[in-house]
């Protein structure tokens, strides 16, 4: 009886966005963190310092109704 109750709380769970969170980080705080755009090609002719400031990631702000949907599992 209480295998079946757990499988039944398993299958009614929901379940993260794999693409949103394969490009998020979410810090041990709950602040999430992605990415700069316009940073995989065309970088030749950028400057250094260009180059440098698109290696920092940038907080991603997302308001709660959209976190639960597509990061459920994490709490803010």
């Amino acid at each position: 009886m209480r295998e079946r109750f757990v499988r039944i709380l398993l299958l009614n769970r929901m379940k993260t966005n794999k693409s949103y969170s394969k490009r998020l980080k979410v810090t041990k705080n709950g602040k999430i963190l992605s990415r700069k755009a316009g940073q995989n090609h065309f970088n030749a002719k950028e400057g250094s310092a260009t180059k440098h400031g698109k290696k920092r990631s940038m907080a991603f702000v997302m308001n709660n109704q959209t976190q639960s949907r597509f990061l459920p599992n994490t709490s803010k």
